[in-house]
């Protein structure tokens, strides 16, 4: 039984993941060329909480209780744009980080007679 529940969940989490558009634009966020939109969408947050706090309000006018499904699908999505903004920044430094690191420490490849030599090095003393 375990073991049938737990094979429904990790399915229905690919599924999830892979045709909701908010994972789909939140997996595109997190790739490597994405990451420079995780601030710019943050915004995207607003519609989300715009929609859970008009089904909040229409709830507590005496509308259906299945708009609290909608108020937590929308606040859950909010916070999810809100986190990827703050970390997408985060990655993206340490991206940029890890480059300029890989680049540092690749040996030069040009033509020896062009090299620069430091002063005060052995071949000048000699």
């Amino acid at each position: 039984m375990f073991r049938l529940l737990w094979a429904t969940s990790v399915y229905a989490r690919c599924y999830l993941r892979r045709y909701m558009p908010s994972n789909v634009l939140l997996d595109l966020i997190r790739s490597r060329r994405g990451l420079k939109w995780g601030a710019p969408a943050m915004l995207l947050a607003l519609p989300y909480l715009l929609v859970a706090s008009t089904c909040t309000s229409l709830f507590a006018n005496g509308g259906p209780g299945w708009l609290n499904l909608v108020v937590l699908w929308g606040t859950w999505n909010a916070l999810k744009f809100l986190i990827m903004g703050p970390t997408s920044i985060v990655m993206l430094v340490l991206a940029r980080c890890g480059n300029h690191r890989a680049i540092r420490a690749k040996p030069y490849g040009g033509p020896r007679c062009s090299r620069r030599r430091a002063r005060g090095s052995r071949e000048q003393l000699l």
